[in-house]
């Protein structure tokens, strides 16, 4: 896996510009002490510190050993499937009809005489009364009352809780030095001034910062947690004592020892307060 140096994509190995941002990768060589792989303008392995001063650059891996996919090509028609014949006894003349249409008949058709109904007997409506409904009788009318409106109990006022941002920084062990780590900002880069990619964190007067990378290390912040990162440096990263492999993150916990280089000579404790 290549890590690309402008905009950290990782790339897979053999690749010769980056797929994200098309920029030309840096040459990756194979340490002749452990087979590592590391970039070709670093001066050790990040994995046993073997010298890679004269060590060749890997050779590219090449598409022209790939076996070719034979094409298959199309058998011949040899013969075709002969004609069935067609006796002159299938083709007879349609069978005629077995009997003819009957004609129809010429003599009228007698219906049955209309049956008379009796006219429909009117029944008129019957008579009203003539004396009038009296005006005492009550009339049943339901009457909806609202319901009494109670005042609500004055609100009670919430306690206020204050929301407390935990802020993370690192302790320089050489110096006793803190560093806080920028607000605001999803990947922390860490190294020493250069062209390509500022540092966020400039270690370059810190003692023994020579063996620090330009571009050595970034820091990722995903919400409340934190992820360390060696971006291909000359010297590698450890977390507590551990070699952290170029392309692979770890989560810090506070209290994670960082050094930058080998021989723990420049040195970060992770802190969260």
């Amino acid at each position: 896996m290549i890590i690309c140096p402008n905009c950290n994509y990782q790339n897979p190995d053999g690749a010769s510009q980056c797929e994200a941002c098309y920029t030309p990768l840096p040459a990756l060589i194979t340490c002749s002490n452990c087979g590592a792989t590391a970039q070709a303008d670093a001066s050790f392995c990040g994995q046993c510190g073997h010298s890679l001063a004269n060590q060749p650059a890997a050779a590219p891996v090449s598409n022209s050993s790939l076996p070719e996919p034979q094409v298959l090509e199309p058998e011949p028609v040899t013969a075709a499937v002969p004609p069935v014949p067609v006796s002159a006894e299938s083709s007879s003349a349609p069978a005629e009809p077995s009997a003819a249409l009957a004609e129809p008949s010429s003599e009228p058709i007698e219906l049955d005489p209309l049956v008379s109904l009796d006219p429909l007997l009117v029944v008129p409506p019957p008579p009203l009364p003539d004396d009038p409904i009296p005006a005492n009788i009550p009339t049943a009318v339901d009457i909806y009352t609202e319901p009494p409106i109670t005042q609500p109990a004055a609100n009670a006022i919430a306690p206020q809780t204050q929301i407390q941002s935990l802020t993370a920084k690192l302790l320089h062990v050489q110096t006793d030095t803190p560093v806080e780590l920028p607000i605001g900002l999803d990947v922390v880069h860490i190294g020493k001034p250069n062209d390509r990619i500022p540092p966020d964190i400039d270690v370059s007067g810190f003692p023994e910062s020579e063996i620090v990378s330009r571009v050595h290390a970034n820091i990722r912040i995903e919400g409340d947690v934190y992820y360390i990162e060696d971006v291909g440096s000359s010297n590698g990263t450890y977390i507590n004592n551990l070699p952290l492999a170029a392309g692979n993150r770890h989560r810090l916990r506070p209290g994670d020892r960082i050094a930058l280089g080998k021989g723990d000579k420049v040195s970060f404790i992770f802190q969260l307060a």
